[in-house]
């Protein structure tokens, strides 16, 4: 079942505090619609640590904060609306290049990462590929 951003940004907010399952974060970053800004043609992305993070946010609140940041000016930001799953399973692999999730990057101290491991991106896609297996915590 697909649903907004709103569950994901809570249990985020769990796991900066120090609480909340990780396996449950994960589920429910697969289960959330997250709303990906484009430049042309391309989700937006940024690489950094050797990473390439493709960003997404939980709201158009946190989008809206990313852009002003961005692209200064009251040129909107156009964006594609896509699930977690699809942006794990899907466009991280196709990528060709570690890459994972960023999710909600401007909004402060709520941002959280989902890197290229196994239990997040499918396994052809983890660094960790043929380590010990687990979800990332």
């Amino acid at each position: 079942m697909e649903r907004s951003g709103a569950a994901l940004a809570e249990r985020i907010a769990e796991r900066r505090s120090g609480v909340g399952d990780p396996r449950a974060l994960v589920g429910e970053m697969r289960r959330s619609v997250l709303l990906v800004p484009m430049s042309g043609e391309r989700l937006w992305s940024a690489r950094l640590g050797g990473v390439r993070w493709v960003y997404g946010f939980t709201d158009e609140v946190a989008l809206a904060r990313f852009a002003r940041h961005r692209a200064p000016g009251d040129r909107p930001m156009e964006y594609a609306a896509l699930l977690g799953a699809r942006i794990v399973d899907e466009v991280v692999p196709a990528l060709g290049e570690p890459a994972g999730l960023a999710v909600d990057v401007a909004t402060e101290d709520g941002s959280m990462f989902f890197p290229p491991v196994v239990g997040i991106v499918p396994e052809s896609a983890a660094v960790d590929a043929g380590e010990a297996q687990g979800v990332w915590a």
